[in-house]
């Protein structure tokens, strides 16, 4: 029930071990609690020091909006140059306003030929107010995608052969 030696004694085979050679070797007692460093050590170090606010380079909104649009719409991530989207917006145009018209000249056609089949089967002028009317305000429209047409046409041969006397032209 004694307390163990603090030295062993060496086997019988083996020769006593000199007394500094096992000071040496013998493992230092662990503290009873871990040493903590005082709060003002911690304080005086730069762990509490905030890093200075370095601003990045600002973004343009409008440009990334314009990116993002592309993105989603056509899910590539190309930037083209501004004279490509000016052709392609006026090939657009160019493209949207005679397909306006042939869409006109067939909604027409396709309610000159309603208004047939009605009267075939004796609703003909049950329909007959409602087609025609719908067929004018076609018509008006075509008119005036008609007038546009011309205006853009006159203003292209008036840039493209200028003459002397203008005033002719604008009458």
């Amino acid at each position: 029930g004694d307390a163990l030696p603090l030295q062993r004694s060496p086997p019988s085979s083996k020769q006593p071990v000199p007394a500094s050679y096992t000071a040496v070797c013998q493992p230092h007692k662990l503290p009873a609690r871990p040493l903590l460093r005082p709060a003002e050590v911690c304080r005086a170090g730069d762990a509490y020091t905030r890093e200075k606010f370095k601003p990045q380079p600002t973004r343009d909104l409008e440009k990334e909006k314009r990116r993002l649009q592309n993105i989603l719409a056509t899910g590539k991530d190309e930037v083209e140059d501004e004279v490509e989207q000016m052709l392609i917006q006026k090939k657009d145009k160019e493209i949207a306003e005679p397909d306006r018209f042939e869409e006109l000249i067939n909604e027409i056609q396709e309610r000159r030929e309603f208004l047939t089949e009605m009267e075939a089967l004796g609703q003909g002028r049950k329909y007959q107010g409602i087609v025609l009317t719908e067929i004018s305000q076609k018509l008006h429209e075509m008119e005036i995608i008609d007038k546009k047409r011309s205006e853009e046409m006159r203003k292209i041969m008036t840039k493209a052969f200028p003459v002397g006397n203008k005033s002719n032209l604008q009458d």
